[in-house]
């Protein structure tokens, strides 16, 4: 099986496991709050990069074209159960209500760096994806609460 035809659930699981040991190698040397951020950072670079790649490879940076992905990529083998709110031209309103990148976290033992590892990147993608999208989230099941509140919005 080659790493495209993993789900991105089963990508996020590996990468999990490395970057989380380096996220604590290097927070011996620089203090965690240092190396969240740090790697962070990078992560987001990474996000934006990729929100960039699937644009040019699906041809379309519309909303609707990302409420395709969130459906087809993010929420690949149940790896998200999502309540969709509003779709229109300029929004794109969900609820995650189930999320198993957070429970894979804790089954790693890593969920402290899940915020990091995945959430992260959500905002990032999506200005990758379209610079005009913009993601306002207030709770998270990574942090505790019982849902996730995607509310992106063209600007």
């Amino acid at each position: 099986m080659s790493a495209s035809e993993l789900s991105l659930l089963e990508r996020r699981k590996i990468e999990a496991a490395i970057a989380a040991s380096l996220i604590k190698g290097f927070a011996e040397e620089m203090g965690q709050e240092k190396a969240i951020q740090t790697a962070c950072r990078v992560i987001e670079q990474l996000a934006r990069e990729a929100g960039r790649q699937m644009c040019e490879r699906r041809g379309s940076n519309r909303l609707s074209n990302l409420a395709r992905i969130v459906r087809e990529v993010w929420s690949q083998g149940g790896a998200l159960e999502i309540q969709f709110l509003s779709e229109t031209e300029d929004q794109l309103f969900f609820n995650v209500t189930r999320c198993r990148y957070a429970e894979e976290y804790e089954k790693l033992g890593v969920r402290e760096f899940g915020f990091c590892l995945s959430c992260s990147r959500d905002g990032a993608f999506a200005a990758g994806f379209n610079p005009r999208i913009r993601l306002t989230r207030t709770q998270i099941i990574m942090e505790g609460a019982s849902s996730c509140d995607f509310r992106f919005a063209l600007e």
